[in-house]
């Protein structure tokens, strides 16, 4: 388990889950995660909290908004204006212009060069997920891009990302970056593996004790399996859809595994 006052500058700082049936999403990230939730007084946004500490928001949404059932990650900015600013001249535009929410924070939204949404968040009182790499938290962010040199470009000059090249073949190109020696979030070239129809996109993984145990509660809460479980050197994984149909992965990272104690 990790936990932290405020995110470092650039690093992944919250989710929102937009959703067209709050209800029926709070239902099943309740029932998957354990999550709790606090509506605003307007009923326009929900905080989901895990034993008290907020982990992501539902964002309730019309049929009609355009919005995609997809999560959208949002990075963390000292100056959201100045960021917004930098994305416009570093390849990418700024999709939503900096906009306070009351005593909250201020929250822009990007396009990177690669199609890909990134929020940003410039934070007031909200500090974001203050709790990460335990199950039902964030264990990994990450981006899946068809422009992988620009998009590598983007991200370390718009917020200041220090990276490391973890995988630069043919056949898998991969960078994380890393905050305070820590990685937090990588960007792969998904040129061979994206779908025509599928968008560049960040995807969240949300931490399990057992990947498989939670596929089969996510099919009975409503859920799909997009992709079925396997192992991959860094843990678990499985990419799971919502009932509302936004796509997320959990995972059980492979310091998980041999921490746990083995059975006697």
């Amino acid at each position: 388990m990790s936990t932290r006052n405020t995110a470092p500058l650039g690093a992944p700082c919250w989710i929102d889950l937009p959703s067209s049936d709050a209800e029926r999403t709070r239902a099943f990230y309740g029932g998957l995660f354990g999550w709790t939730f606090e509506a605003s007084d307007d009923g326009d946004y929900i905080n989901c909290l895990l034993d008290g500490s907020r982990v992501a928001g539902v964002v309730p949404k019309g049929p009609d908004s355009g919005t995609p059932e997809q999560g959208i990650t949002y990075f963390a900015s000292a100056d959201a204006q100045a960021t917004a600013g930098l994305a416009d001249e570093s390849g990418g535009q700024a999709a939503l212009a900096p906009m306070e929410i009351g005593t909250m924070g201020t929250v822009a939204m990007l396009v990177d060069p690669g199609g890909a949404t990134a929020g940003v968040w410039q934070a007031g009182q909200h500090a974001g997920f203050t709790r990460l790499d335990e199950p039902g938290t964030p264990v990994w962010i990450e981006l899946t891009t068809r422009n992988y040199r620009a998009s590598v470009l983007f991200y370390e000059t718009v917020f200041g990302w220090t990276t490391k090249v973890e995988g630069d073949t043919e056949d898998f190109q991969y960078t994380t970056a890393e905050f305070d020696g820590a990685p937090l979030a990588g960007i792969m070239d998904g040129t061979i593996d994206l779908a025509d129809d599928v968008p560049a996109r960040w995807d969240v993984y949300f931490g399990t004790e057992n990947v498989d145990r939670t596929i089969a509660l996510a099919e009975s809460l409503g859920g799909r399996v997009v992709d079925g479980a396997e192992d991959s050197p860094y843990g678990r994984l499985a990419t799971l859809s919502d009932p509302a149909g936004a796509e997320f992965k959990v995972m059980t990272p492979s310091e998980w595994q041999l921490s746990a104690p083995s059975a006697s």
